[in-house]
Parts: C-alpha cells; structure tokens; sequence
C-alpha cells in the first residue's frame, strides 16, 4: 500500500551517504521520512554485489510512497598511495632529507616506494607532497624519472600506504581507473540517476566517463582538486551537476582558503544552471554524538543561505551512530534558514543572467509572475528536465512541480532546488495540460483551490527544447471530480 508524504516544506535537498549503519530497507524508508530526498552510493567502499540490495531497497521507495527516488553513485577515482615500510611504519623528521623510488624493497625513515610513475613525470622542485591527509608536507628538492628528492616540512608518523595529495601540478592521470570503468558500468546496468566523478582536474576528464554513460545517467563532476579550480567554468559546463567535495579541498589547499572556494563554485554553478552540492564533514560530530556543535549547524545553514541545491551527509549517515538524527537535524536546519525573512534575499545575492533564448525568460519570468501575483507554485512539464533546470536557476519563492512523462528525468531531478517531480502520463493538448496541472497540484497537496498556478510548457508538445508556453490559472474546487 502506497503510504502518502506531504512535498517538503524546504527547498534545499538532502543527499544522504548509504553505508553499513543504513543500508537496510527499514533504515532507508525512516532516513526518508527524516527528510532524507536523494541517496548516495560510495562505490570506495564494498563490492559491487553488496549494493544491489541497497539499490533495490532504495526503489522499494517508490512503490511504498509513490514518489519517483534519487540514486547518485560516487566513483573512488583514483588514489594515489605510497608503498609499505619494514616494520610496517617509520617515523619523518621535520628538517631531514625523504627520497620517494620506484624500488618495492620496504621504506625506512629515508625513502620509501612510490608507484605512481605518472608523479614522476609532473612533478617540480618546489612543488609539495602531502601525506597521510596532509598531516605530513614535504617539498620536492630534485627528481628524475625514478627518485625524487624531498625536504620534510612538517614531519611526523608514516605507516603502510597512507594517501598521498600532489596540490601544486596537474597530473597526467585518467579521473577514470579500471575499478571506476567497471563500477560505472554497474552503475548505469543498475539504473542509477547520477554518476559523480571523483579526481576532476580539467574538462577533458569528462569525456570518457560521459562517452560510458551513453545519456543512461547525468554526470557530477566533483571539484576537489585545486587545478580544478583554474578552469572552474569550463568543467561546470561540461557537466550536468557538481559537488564541492571540502574534504580533499581542505587537504590540498589552505583550510580558510575552502569557504570562499565553496562560495565561487556554488555562484558558478547556479549562475551556468547546474545542480550544487556542498559535502564533507557538514554535521561530523553527529557520527558519535545525537546533537551537532554550533558551527556545524552554522556551516549547513551557510550552504542554504548560499543557495546550494543539495547539502549532503557522509560518515554521519552511512557509519555513525545517529544517521537518521542527522537527517532530523539536517532537514530541521534547512526547514529553520528558509523560514528567515531574509533568506529569500541573500539567495539572490548570486545575479543571475538569463541566456537571450525563449526558454530562459519563460523561467525568469515565472518567478516574477509567481511573486506578483501570490501564485501557490510554478508548475512545468517537461521532457528531458531541461525546463525544470532553468526555472529552479531563478530560485523562485514557490515551490517547483515538474510533471513528466520519462521516469528517469523524475529521478533525476530529485537533486535539483525546490522540485517535486511526478511521474505521469503526457498532454497532448493545451487544455489537457491545464486540467492536468491543476489536478495534479491539488492530488499533491501543491496548491488548494482558490489558488492562483504558473503553468509553463512547449507546444508542439511531445517536442523537446520548445519551451515557448507561460500561463497563469486558478484552481476551483472541483478540479478532481471524475478522478481516481
């Protein structure tokens, strides 16, 4: 039996982490009704055939709510390591000399196996080397195509195959490993609704994994690289979705330099209409305790202020102690900040340039009509999601109902600001579409009778990219008679 939610009350989504604390269907259906709008498979974590029972359990949803779900399955990208050590683990001096090889023979306190040739290639004297999540910096001296030469800046505890982050060069890597290749096909042979790609450096890096989607899936790119940064726009565009991934960011770069990173990429994102997520350590303290500190809670309404799609829980869903608290807290935080009066206002605070087509002003001028006259909401239908993207990039003050045919643009859009999608059947008239509209806000519980509803659309319908229709009804109380 279909179990009836309202729509959300806030528009800011949340994406939760699925791990070994939330990975049943019981667990899953209360992280929803806590608030939960989009889940996140970690393929870092777990063999490919452990998560198609989290992934059918995720569907399940659908049938128990009668609402379309989101899946967005996180690739590992790859990850750069150092070899093994005698005795297991070594201790670095600040001031000393640490000599990275090719040779497999365990390290010492002086050297140690490095077997990424792809480092030995870009890197520069100058240039650093952060180990162990940047707990140890070195600075390479000299190197050649088998040694390289560092000074130990902050020294400490090493041990066996800790991660190593190369910030100041671009490496001559493929986001893409043979374990991502086949994680990815998995992925979009489970009908996943977002591939998000780990290790980002430039546009290109793009390319492979999109050609391997083959438009079964949109594609996140996940900026955690500062070269990323340099050609920020350009990878934005190349993309249908980001995520302001802070935990690498936070590694590789100065930590105060990450929040008006984290702000740039989300005013990039809106301003070129792709989907935002802000990630990494947004309520940590919530893996061990019930309640977040004050500055967590600071941290995910900044985000909100910020006008960020989606707002995503990690270790603190998937591991911790209190997943579906985290929910709670998370949902009950955004619920909180958009009730601010002036939350409406610092949204805007992003300009955003409608592009000089047909589609774009219809958007921009839906939420100008929806404010002027008090609408309930902006109703769209659309093909591909298309218009659902253009309209939510205004931010309007109303919630989004996007109604459409293709079940895989519902799921879709479970990332996007302020959408309740609903999978049904297309129009094929424009009174078709007006009785549908209505009928479909008051089935939804979007708008009551009496309320006035923004109607945009393309005609000829059943054409994509022709979004050339605004209209503004009202709903009488009758709209369901005949019904079921």
């Amino acid at each position: 039996m279909t179990k009836a939610i309202s729509p959300r009350s806030r528009k800011v989504r949340i994406l939760a982490t699925l791990g070994p604390a939330s990975s049943s269907v019981e667990m899953i259906a209360k992280l929803y009704e806590a608030g939960a709008d989009a889940f996140r498979v970690n393929m870092s974590h777990g063999d490919q055939a452990s998560k198609v029972a989290v992934i059918e359990a995720i569907r399940s949803l659908e049938k128990k709510y009668g609402r379309p779900t989101t899946i967005l399955a996180d690739l590992q990208g790859p990850k750069l390591r150092v070899g093994k050590f005698e005795g297991g683990k070594t201790e670095l001096k600040t001031g000393s000399t640490f000599i990275l090889d090719r040779d497999k023979t365990p390290g010492d306190a002086t050297r140690v196996e490095l077997p990424h040739r792809e480092i030995f290639e870009a890197i520069e004297p100058g240039a650093r080397l952060l180990l162990d999540d940047g707990k140890l910096v070195l600075r390479v001296v000299e190197h050649d195509m088998d040694r390289i030469t560092t000074q130990v800046v902050v020294g400490g505890a090493l041990s066996n195959s800790k991660g190593l982050n190369v910030p100041d060069v671009v490496l001559p890597m493929a986001a893409l490993t043979p374990k991502d290749r086949s994680d990815l096909a998995w992925a979009v042979d489970q009908g996943v609704d977002w591939i998000a790609l780990s290790f980002v450096q430039r546009p290109e890096d793009l390319a492979e994994a999109r050609k391997l989607i083959g438009g079964k899936a949109s594609l996140l790119a996940k900026i955690e690289k500062p070269a990323a940064i340099e050609r920020l726009e350009e990878i934005v565009e190349a993309c249908d979705g980001v995520m302001v991934a802070r935990g690498d960011l936070g590694v590789e770069l100065p930590p105060e330099s990450v929040p008006p990173l984290q702000k740039r990429i989300v005013e990039v994102s809106r301003r070129l209409g792709r989907p935002v997520v802000v990630a990494t350590q947004m309520l940590e303290s919530m893996i061990v305790s019930p309640s977040p500190t004050r500055a967590e809670v600071s941290d995910v309404a900044t985000a909100v202020y910020d006008g960020a799609d989606a707002i995503m829980l990690s270790a603190e869903s998937a591991a911790g102690a209190w997943p579906i608290e985290s929910v709670a807290m998370m949902n009950s935080i955004g619920e909180a900040v958009e009730r601010d009066p002036m939350h409406g206002e610092r949204i805007h605070f992003t300009v955003i340039r409608s592009d000089p087509t047909t589609a774009d002003a219809l958007a921009e001028a839906a939420k100008n009509i929806a404010a002027t006259v008090d609408a309930a909401a902006i109703i769209c239908f659309t093909s591909s999601g298309s218009t659902a993207r253009r309209v939510a990039r205004e931010r309007p003050s109303v919630p989004l109902m996007v109604l459409t045919p293709r079940l895989d643009t519902a799921r879709r859009i479970g990332l996007l600001w302020g959408t309740y999608a609903v999978h049904t059947r297309d129009v094929n008239s424009f009174e078709d579409m007006v009785a549908k509209a209505k009928r479909m806000a008051l089935r939804h519980k979007i708008a009551k009778a009496g309320d006035r509803v923004i109607l945009i659309a393309g005609v000829p319908f059943k054409t994509p990219g022709s979004t050339n229709v605004l209209h503004v009804v009202r709903i009488i109380g009758d709209e369901l008679k005949g019904y079921s």
